[in-house]
Order: structure tokens, then sequence, then C-alpha cells
């Protein structure tokens, strides 16, 4: 959605701004050449919040670049999705890999810090949470579901696209919204649509945003708002 159209309690920021902090970030990322792609993050914080007692957001969207291209997946897969899988050399766990976990809490949690997210053949969603008890969930990756009717490699490319905003305890958050071999454009185009998003999420919008900024793995933070 183009900044014009978007009421004014969303514009706090523009373009043009976040693109000169975005090519700051790029440049100093270009001198001190790291041997591994840095990762982008936008940093929040909040103020006018008291998470005890405001309910607690959460949302997730998808954005127009894939912010973690090397995000790790899994598939839990009923056997057609296993040949799916394959095909796109998609990392795959049928039922009886599953079952061979016993539902062991330790296990379940070494599954869950393997990978940054699964998806699960629509057929078995239902049956996860008896196969492998609460632990994903716990761990904030439940599966996202895939029909049949699906293509498989863009719904990976979907989940790999898609970011979540969670307020916890604290009121400061961070999520990947992209990477240094990005152009300003994508990135540009990841934040304003990131931010706009979390606006949207908020209480009171504008007048609950403290701070904005974007900070690549080693650099220093540039200050959006």
């Amino acid at each position: 959605m183009p900044s014009s159209s978007l009421p004014s309690k969303m514009s706090k920021i523009q373009a043009s701004g976040v693109r000169a902090q975005i090519r700051e970030l790029l440049a100093s990322s270009q001198e001190k050449k790291r041997n591994f792609v840095e990762t982008v993050e936008l940093q929040i914080g909040l103020k006018n919040y008291d998470p005890q007692r405001d309910k607690r957001f959460s949302g997730t969207v998808k954005l127009p670049h894939v912010p973690r291209p090397r995000m790790s997946l899994c598939i839990l897969a009923d056997q057609a999705d296993v040949d799916r899988a394959k095909l796109i050399q998609l990392e795959f766990m049928t039922v009886e890999d599953l079952k061979k976990l016993n539902k062991n809490k330790k296990l379940v949690k070494k599954l869950a810090k393997k990978y940054d997210a699964f998806l699960s053949s629509d057929a078995l969603i239902k049956q996860i949470p008896r196969l492998l008890g609460p632990g994903l969930s716990k761990a904030g990756k439940f599966p996202t579901p895939v029909s049949r009717a699906e293509d498989l490699e863009k719904k990976v490319t979907e989940v790999k696209s898609t970011i979540k905003f969670q307020l916890k305890k604290v009121l400061c958050l961070g999520v990947a919204i992209g990477h240094v071999d990005m152009t300003e454009d994508q990135l540009t185009a990841n934040i304003m649509l990131a931010v706009n998003f979390l606006i949207s999420l908020l209480k009171k919008n504008w007048q609950n945003v403290k701070s904005l900024h974007v900070k690549s793995t080693m650099g220093k933070p540039q200050r959006l708002y």
C-alpha cells in the first residue's frame, strides 16, 4: 500500500528517510565485510504499554522480499508430501520419525531448536499435539499447514517471508527484516511494510512507539524514529 493512502497517523517515517539510513547501514557493512551475510534487524522500543495489564499483541505479516533466505525448515509430512519435499530438497520427518521421539520432552525441544520453522501436511496437523505433546507450540514453532493444492516451494518462500511481532514481558522487540546482500529498495520496502503493520497492532498506534532502529548483525544501530 503506498504511503500516500495511509492515514496520517501511519506516516511518521518516510521511505526517503529509511532509505538514507539503509544506505549508511549497507555502506558500513561493505567497509567491514564479514565472512557471513549479516542479518538486518528492526529494533522497536515501546512506551505507554504495561505488558502485565495491557493485552499482549501478536501478529504475522508477509514481507515483499524474503528476509531470511537461509532459514531452516522441516515439513512433518505424510507420504505424498515426503515425495514433494524430496523434489525441492526440503528436509522432512514422517509420522514414524515423530513417533520415535516418544513425546520425550528433551527430544522434542531438540527438534524445535534444530529448525527455524516447521510446515505440516494438512492431514497431519491435528495429530501433532498427540505425537509430540506441546513442545513445538511452547517454542512458538507450531507448524504451518500446507494442503495438497498448494505449491510446496511457494509455501516455503511464504514462511521464509513471514515475520512475527509478539509482545512478551519486555517493551523491546527485534525482528529480522532482511540481510546485507539485499538492495536498498528491497530493505526499504520490507521495513516500511513491517513498521506500518506493527503500528496497526498497537493500541495507540504511534503513541506507543518510543524508538525504531535498524541494525545489521555486527553494525551499529541506525535510528529511524
